[in-house]
This record gives C-alpha cells, structure tokens and sequence, in this order.
C-alpha cells in the first residue's frame, strides 16, 4: 500500500460480522499479519505479532496505555511503516484483488473535519463531482439530512462523529479502523453511536478493527476481542451473543473475563 492520504480525511466504521448466513453481502478484505515488529529505538512495542482476520470481521482490540493498540492500527493503514513482518490483504470472491488507500478509512477520537466547509462538503471530500449526491444520501443515514449547511463549529461531538462516519462511507472502504473513536462522547451520546456503528456495519459487512478502552463497548460490537500487552497478543475471547445485544447475564460474564484479563496484564 502507497501514498495513503486517509489521515487528511479521516473516517469511522461499518463491518458486518461473519455469520453464516451473511457471507454473500460482505465487501470486506481479509487481513494477514505475520511476524511484525515495530521498533522506536530501542523500545519494542509490537513484537513477532500474527493476526488473521476474516472478511467482514469485526475485531476490537483492548489492553492498558502503551500496549501497542494504536500503533498496530497506525501500521494496517499505512501511517507507519513495520520494522519487520509483513501485512497482506485479501480481496474477497467477486472484488479486485489488491487494495487501494480509498479501500482503508480512520476513524480517530477527534474527527477533524475541515472547519472552513459545511457539513455536506465536508462529506464530498475526495469524491468526484459525479459521486456528490452520494454524500447527501449518506447525510440521511446517519440522521443529519437537515444539518447539510451548517458549519461543524454549529453540532455536538456526537454529531461531527457522524459526519465522520459519513465521509467514510462515501468512499465506500473495505476496511474500517477506528482508535477510540467515541471516547470523548457522553455516555448517552456513545450508546447512540455504538447503535448506529452497529446498524451500519451489518448492512454494510466491512473489515473493522475497534482499539478502546471501554471493555463494555467491546464486548457489545465486536464478534472477537483481542487483548494486547507489552506488544504481544495476550489472549483472544470469540464473543458468540446474539445481536442486537442486550446487557444481561451472559454479556456481564464477558465483560468480567475481558476486563479480569486486562487487569491482570
């Protein structure tokens, strides 16, 4: 992968989960790490790392600060460049083989949409003049249809993450990576998001890898959570619920051995 620009545009994420049934809508590319470092120096922060992740996954991964998380989501979108192993992409039946900067989208915690343009434009970024109308159609997805001309100084932090989400979409990526993008939310607000990111991943089915903190929003998105430290993968759990996911017993007991191992880390 080259010359990827999606840090100036920034995006968010729509996946769907690799259910039986929903093999046949999933756009998503499959995703193969094999033995990657990444070095600063002398400081190790990802090491002899391998992954796999199916197409249309949707994989969260959580640890304490310094782990790693980020930074191995920095390296699946180009930003950074491994010291050693390799990342490869898989297009799946029926898609180009090889992936382009516009199949890959970053959604991070701050949006950063361009304050000198409106809502709507800040969506058409990147698109060609023929794809424009495909923004206002997304701005009604996530609800915001009738914000179109308001400048991004004018909505909440919940809003700008759903133009956020808007503008990735319209690029219509096969691979999402989103770095604690609802941190800075309220907790109302947040729920709302997870609830929209939700709907959208499974209509969607795209590749997305979620770095948070909050282990709950894990446990309620994800079909895998990943649990780094110090660099390496600690522990895997398979979150097998049925969606849409309700808090209860079974997603409590979850949440405890998720958030037991991390604190154990």
């Amino acid at each position: 992968m080259t010359d990827l620009s999606i840090s100036q545009y920034v995006s968010d994420f729509i996946p769907m989960t690799p259910e039986k049934n929903s093999t046949s809508h999933k756009v998503g590319a499959e995703i193969n790490i094999e033995q990657l470092h990444k070095f600063y120096g002398e400081v190790k922060v990802l090491e002899d790392l391998d992954l796999h992740i199916a197409a249309g996954e949707f994989v969260a991964i959580v640890g304490r600060s310094g782990c790693g998380k980020s930074t191995l989501l920095r390296l699946i979108a180009d930003l950074e460049q491994p010291s050693y192993g390799e990342i490869k992409f898989k297009s799946i039946k029926n898609f180009r083989e090889g992936i382009t900067a516009d199949d890959i989208r970053v959604m991070f915690q701050d949006p950063r949409l361009l304050p000198w343009k409106n809502i709507l434009k800040n969506v058409q970024l990147g698109l060609d003049k023929t794809q424009h109308t495909k923004a206002a159609q997304l701005l009604e997805t996530v609800g915001l249809k009738d914000k179109a001309h308001l400048w991004p100084s004018q909505l909440s932090g919940g809003q700008r993450q759903r133009i956020a989400l808007a503008r990735a979409l319209s690029h219509t990526p096969r691979v999402l990576l989103l770095d604690e993008p609802l941190g800075a939310l309220d907790a109302l607000t947040r729920l709302e998001m997870q609830s929209l990111i939700e709907r959208l991943w499974q209509e969607q089915g795209l590749t997305t890898i979620l770095v948070t903190h909050d282990v709950s929003e894990a446990v309620q998105l994800a079909d895998r959570i990943i649990l780094l430290d110090k660099g390496h993968i600690a522990q895997q759990f398979n979150i097998n619920l049925p969606r849409p996911r309700q808090k209860g017993a079974q997603f409590a007991e979850f949440e405890q051995q998720v958030l037991h191992a991390v604190l154990a880390t």
